[in-house]
């Protein structure tokens, strides 16, 4: 035992949780997404997306926007830098998690 952090102390609760996790990443990939694709893509029902929407928000990690397309009212939601940032440290730690698993699990990494 080295005494050095194993890279799951530095984990993020806010962005580990695997809705929340996919919601930043969904949002990395574009400008901003609406709230039904969210939902349509990660399988999740109306309260479910819009309670994980209010944790990342209130991290200051994506943003919300009301409005609407002409026929009915739609929800934006927006990656903030924060929410980048945040992104890529998860995405760090499991690069880290990875290469430790295949270091003691040789055919992990085939």
């Amino acid at each position: 035992m080295t005494g050095e952090r194993h890279p799951l102390a530095g984990l993020d609760e806010t962005v580990h949780q695997r809705a929340r996790l996919g919601i930043l990443a969904i949002l990395a990939e574009t400008r901003e997404a609406d709230f039904t694709h969210l939902k349509t893509r990660l399988a999740l029902t109306d309260g479910n997306l819009g309670r994980h929407l209010e944790v990342l928000v209130t991290a200051g990690y994506v943003t919300v926007r009301k409005g609407s397309d002409g026929r009915r009212n739609r929800t934006w939601v927006q990656i903030t830098s924060t929410g980048r940032g945040a992104l890529g440290k998860e995405v760090a730690m499991l690069r880290q998690l990875v290469a430790i698993a295949a270091l003691s699990t040789p055919d992990l990494g085939a």
